[in-house]
């Protein structure tokens, strides 16, 4: 299997967005649109006591430029009826190179009173910056505590590739394998779902093992022309279901094995898919999903009704991580869209992030360590695949997200051939909500030149 190899030359210009922060890759020319709007200010609150703290940043929608300083602010408000004194303290947690320490401040705060402090720094390298602000009272044990995370021009950020000398050979025999499988395609309608404008189908078919995963497919019943199709895909233990509100394309919500109702061969519980078969790439957990996905393209790929010119993946979360490999592994995908993804440079995501269960099942084993482990995953990482990526790619971010911090995103979308774009929302976590949601529906119609 030969993996195509495009031209990275490639323009790219940015969109400034109210609350989010929106890049255009497109050829070799960058503009800059921001005209006039104020800086958007992003604040996060954290309450103890009669004691409320707030940090924001005056950073333009959550995003710096290099070497351009950024004022934090920190306000300390006293709801209580006593005097509030002690001691506030910065410190920087950083993907580039921290500053200095900051030494700490004396602060007192009268009843019902609000306190300002500020605090600037200069970003030298590309990466992200997490500002750590604590206040802690006289006579605390505990700090009130508060973060803030900042970016700086992210689209530069970049990791090394932890590819073994055998990853596509890896990758072309795993598909190999799955072609050999019988797909065995089966669709039910369930009446009980359909209505007037759309049935619901249940699907199954035969992946990878002989394993048996389903979703559900739904067809507008008016549809006289071939239709854009939109596989969705699960996040970490979620099961998809069928949404019931497109009457303008083929929706197919798959759920790989394990997920909602593919659970007859491979059960969901114990949660804990991401150590499934760790101790080898062959038998871990993600193999199997990963092909499972392309099974769902290939599904897709057989249906009369569907526009084969527009095949589009989406999931979050581990949804996202799917929507990547996928994108990367089957190039029938026209258009991917992942939302905060998972599976994303785990060299990195285990220096941000903690996981006991992770701890736990290397110690469970005397021959497992770390060194093994990120060879297994090293196999799963869409870092690595991202370079597969020929298709349209929409990537979103929650800047405060620390379950799949952006760093970890980014060093996947950076290494994408194909034209691709990315929205920032700088106040939100592992989450982006329904307006974000709505917002990717019409940027797949308009992808797809499809009117509602």
């Amino acid at each position: 299997m030969t993996f195509p190899m495009p031209s990275s030359n490639r323009q790219r210009g940015w969109l400034l967005i109210p609350a989010v922060l929106f890049f255009v890759y497109s050829g070799a020319v960058t503009e800059v649109a921001v005209g006039n709007r104020p800086a958007l200010l992003h604040t996060t609150t954290q309450k103890q006591n009669r004691l409320e703290l707030t940090l924001s940043s005056d950073a333009l929608a959550g995003v710096s430029l290099l070497n351009t300083p950024v004022k934090f602010e920190a306000k300390l408000t006293n709801a209580g009826n006593q005097v509030a004194s002690g001691v506030l303290h910065w410190s920087v947690k950083s993907t580039t190179s921290p500053p200095p320490p900051s030494p700490e401040i004396p602060a007192e705060i009268d009843p019902g009173k609000t306190v300002s402090y500020a605090h600037t720094i200069t970003i030298p390298k590309a990466g992200f910056v997490e500002m750590v602000c604590e206040f802690t009272p006289s006579g605390a044990e505990k700090p009130i505590r508060q973060t803030l995370r900042i970016g700086c021009n992210p689209d530069k950020v970049i990791s090394p590739l932890t590819r073994q000398p055998d990853f596509d050979e890896f990758w072309e025999r795993a598909i190999k394998e799955l072609k050999a499988v019988p797909a065995a395609f089966k669709s039910e309608e369930r009446l009980d779902l359909s209505d007037d404008r759309i049935q619901v189908f249940e699907v199954s078919m035969r992946s990878h093992g002989q394993i048996r995963v389903r979703g559900w497919l739904e067809v507008p019943r008016n549809a006289t022309q071939e239709l854009p199709a939109v596989i969705r895909v699960p996040g970490y233990g979620q099961n998809m279901k069928p949404i019931g509100k497109c009457d303008d394309m083929i929706v197919f919500s798959f759920n790989p094995r394990g997920h909602g109702n593919s659970q007859q061969d491979v059960p969901g519980q114990p949660n804990n898919f991401w150590i499934r078969g760790l101790d080898t790439p062959q038998t871990y957990y993600y193999r199997g999903s990963y092909l499972d996905c392309i099974r769902a393209v290939d599904f897709i790929a057989a249906r009369k009704d569907v526009d084969q010119d527009k095949i589009a993946v989406w999931g979050g979360s581990q949804g996202g991580g799917f929507a990547f490999a996928t994108a990367a592994l089957d190039p029938r995908v026209d258009h991917c869209i992942a939302d905060i993804p998972f599976l994303c440079d785990w060299v990195d995501y285990f220096r941000l992030t903690h996981w006991p269960e992770m701890d736990e099942w290397i110690a469970d084993q005397p021959d497992r360590n770390w060194q093994s482990t990120l060879q297994t995953l090293s196999y799963f990482d869409t870092m690595n695949l991202a370079d597969r990526i020929n298709c349209p790619t929409l990537m979103s971010v929650g800047l405060q997200d620390s379950v799949c911090p952006p760093t970890t995103c980014f060093h996947t979308f950076n290494r994408i051939s194909g034209a691709k774009k990315f929205r920032i929302y700088p106040n939100k976590r592992h989450g982006l909500g329904k307006e974000h949601y709505t917002w990717v529906w019409t940027q797949i119609r308009e992808s797809f030149a499809v009117s509602e």
